[in-house]
């Protein structure tokens, strides 16, 4: 199998999605270095607009960026992306400030009170992944209502419209899960199971839902746990032993966030079914590239998070200071399937923090 920018559902532009994603990976490339800067995932800010200097009509411009919890692994790549953009904006004279999830326990709920949290920073635009519709569009809402740009990413290339955004970065959700389920099948999978421990939120729900349509011709099933397990490894991979352990026609197990599907490798090891169950996970880190080599991962579904953090605060100061509108929408950063064929690659852009 090889890297794939594919199977956006019907509707979704295709050539679009590999126009727009070829951009971002070059322009990405390029500031990799530019990205190196210290991880981290406190709520921080950039710049000094009463400096002075050489700035270039951003005086005055404030960004605010919302994004997950700083123990999130993944979430720490995406504000590496918007921390190298950020250097940008401070050379226009303007600053970004990042908010965090503080933790995932009351995800609807806390999600909804940093959205409220950044309107009464009263930004010059905001960038918000849209998790939570139900819980969070009322605040959006609030903020594009009182003229404040809002770009949203990640999550919520669905809501645009309903909660006036200015438009989409990120990946497909849906697309992801479905080129997920379609690469179990190409892999001789029958029995698929997609772990959803983040049941009722947007992105996890329809990675869940595009695995289903994905495996088309096998049986699937959802493993609904608890959302308080979510970044729990022992819950976690106890769930997955046992539905291995309850239900041996189980041959595949596709995990919607990176944190769990190290949990469900343990999983499948505690069940002895190490070889005998292909594994695969939406984003990854090193062990998750690592097990790709070593063969006891079959893929790991890429969106780029580094390039959503980048080409989050790239528009929304864009728009802000100069009024330039995206040239796509959405611009959709992925999905892609890391593999054999291509996982050397994908650990050298983890040795640099990117990926």
């Amino acid at each position: 199998m090889n890297s794939s920018l594919l199977n956006i559902r019907n509707g979704r532009p295709s050539r679009r999605l590999l126009t727009t994603t070829a951009i971002a990976t070059l322009a990405v490339a390029g500031l990799a270095l530019a990205g190196c800067a210290d991880g981290g995932g406190e709520a921080t800010s950039t710049g000094d607009s009463s400096t002075g200097g050489d700035t270039s009509g951003g005086e005055g411009i404030s960004i605010v960026v919302m994004g997950g919890a700083t123990d999130d692994p993944f979430w720490s790549t995406v504000k590496r992306g918007g921390e190298a953009a950020a250097k940008a904006v401070e050379a226009a004279g303007g600053t970004v400030t990042f908010l965090a999830m503080p933790n995932y326990d009351n995800f609807n709920a806390d999600a909804a009170k940093l959205v409220a949290n950044i309107q009464s920073l009263n930004p010059s635009a905001a960038v918000i992944p849209d998790w939570a519709p139900d819980a969070q569009n009322e605040n959006i809402i609030s903020i594009t209502s009182s003229g404040t740009p809002v770009f949203l990413y990640n999550t919520g290339i669905d809501e645009v419209e309903t909660v006036g955004a200015q438009g989409y970065i990120g990946s497909d959700d849906y697309a992801s899960g479905k080129l997920a389920g379609e690469t179990f099948v190409e892999a001789g999978a029958k029995h698929v199971v997609c772990v959803n421990t983040l049941p009722g939120t947007t992105n996890a729900d329809a990675r869940c839902q595009g695995v289903n349509d994905g495996a088309t011709g096998v049986d699937y099933e959802e493993l609904a746990l608890p959302t308080s397990q979510f970044g729990d490894p022992t819950a976690v991979a106890q769930a997955i032993k046992g539905a291995i352990i309850q239900d041996p026609s189980i041959d595949a197990i596709f995990t919607p966030g990176q944190s769990d599907t190290n949990a469900a490798a343990s999983g499948i090891d505690q069940a002895g079914a190490t070889g005998k169950v292909f594994l695969g996970g939406q984003n990854f880190d090193s062990e998750s590239l690592t097990r790709i080599q070593d063969g006891t991962q079959l893929f790991a579904i890429d969106q780029q998070g580094y390039a959503q953090g980048y080409y989050g605060v790239s528009a929304a100061f864009q728009l802000a200071a100069y009024g330039i509108q995206l040239a796509v929408d959405p611009f959709l950063t992925g999905p892609a399937v890391i593999d054999a064929d291509n996982v050397e690659s994908a650990l050298a852009g983890v040795d640099l923090g990117v990926r």
